[in-house]
This record gives structure tokens, C-alpha cells and sequence, in this order.
């Protein structure tokens, strides 16, 4: 019988193998964690959720970064109100992360210019597209092939996570965790999964 990991008991443990899925989730495409779904508000008020790419994580100060069209309607709902949620899912793993944070838009600062220098240029072909995302058209557009182009219609979206539920599925038990950060503190509890 495999032993149960660290983290099936100590909250720590539980708290530190979700970060170091972030971070994979970062450096592995192949990774469940690099494609999160984004919720927000739509500007109807109704929920909205969609897959993004995640591109970056600062541990120390629970923010992840993605990006986005500009002229998506996900930028002008973030806009509108910043609450947000990242879902996770690593069937594999069998863990899920649900987080819940601010996000703040970043176009024309050192954080998108950072964000777009980072990035490939196959990546950056996808904000050159035209017309914007959303748009009904009789035949889909062609693929850019310019990915300059994109620059004016690049957005970098940082969400820094103030909420985290962790939850394990596993035969032997079940395990959920929830971390929470105030102004000056972290607080971590286990919930019935």
C-alpha cells in the first residue's frame, strides 16, 4: 500500500503542494494547472467563466498572472468588478484549487510590458486577431501573421488570491483545506470535503 503524502494530514504540507502546482502549472504546458477557468461578473450580472493560460505566480504574494484581449468582454467585466475566481482541476492528482482575489488590469505599465516581452511570439499573435474577440462574422477570420500587431490589444491581468480551498479526493479519505489571508494573517482550516 502507498503511504498517504504529507499533505493528507497537515495543513502546511496541503498549503505547499497547492503553491508548488501553481508554480507547475507555470512551467509545464502539458500541466492540468496551466489552463485554469477565469469567473467573473458578466456586465449583466450573470456569472461568466472561460479557460485562460496561466502565465505566472508569485508565491510571496499570492498573485498569478494571465493574459488577455483587451477587447475581450472578460477585460471589461474585470474592469467593471475586479472579484474573481480561478478554478483548478488535476485529474490526475485528484486535487482541485478554487481561489478567489482581486484582479487589477495592466496594459501600458512595466507589468504588461514585462508580461508581452515574456511572452512567445505565437502567443502574441493571438491579440492581433481581427475584428475582436466576441464578434459575430460570416467566416471565421484568418490566423495572424503579424504578432506585433497584437501589442495594442494586449492585457495582462494580475489576480492576487486573498482565498484558497484545497481539496484532495482520495479513497482512503478525503481531504479539503481552506487558507485565508487577512491584512497581517494567514489562517488555514480543514472542512468536511
Amino acid at each position: 500500500m502507498t503511504p498517504r503524502p504529507a499533505f493528507a494530514d497537515d495543513l502546511a504540507a496541503a498549503r505547499a503542494e497547492a503553491f508548488a502546482l501553481l508554480a507547475r502549472g507555470v512551467a509545464d504546458r502539458r500541466h492540468a494547472f496551466h489552463t485554469p477557468t477565469l469567473a467573473s461578473i458578466g456586465l449583466d450580472g450573470a456569472p461568466r467563466a472561460r479557460t485562460l493560460v496561466l502565465r505566472g505566480f508569485d508565491p510571496a504574494t499570492r498573485t498569478l498572472r494571465l493574459h488577455s484581449d483587451a477587447r475581450s468582454a472578460k477585460v471589461a467585466e474585470l474592469a467593471r468588478e475586479p472579484r474573481a475566481a480561478l478554478h483548478f482541476y488535476d485529474a490526475k492528482a485528484q486535487i482541485q484549487l478554487r481561489l478567489e482575489g482581486r484582479a487589477s488590469l495592466h496594459r501600458e505599465d512595466a507589468f504588461a510590458e514585462a508580461a508581452w516581452a515574456a511572452s512567445r511570439p505565437f502567443s502574441r499573435m493571438c491579440y492581433a486577431l481581427e475584428p475582436a474577440p466576441g464578434t459575430p462574422v460570416a467566416t471565421p477570420p484568418p490566423a495572424p501573421r503579424d504578432a506585433e500587431a497584437g501589442r495594442p490589444h494586449f492585457a495582462a491581468i494580475a489576480l492576487t488570491f486573498a482565498r484558497m480551498e484545497w481539496l484532495w479526493l482520495d479513497a482512503a479519505g478525503h481531504r479539503r483545506a481552506l487558507f485565508t489571508w487577512g491584512q497581517t494573517e494567514e489562517a488555514a482550516t480543514w472542512l468536511a470535503p
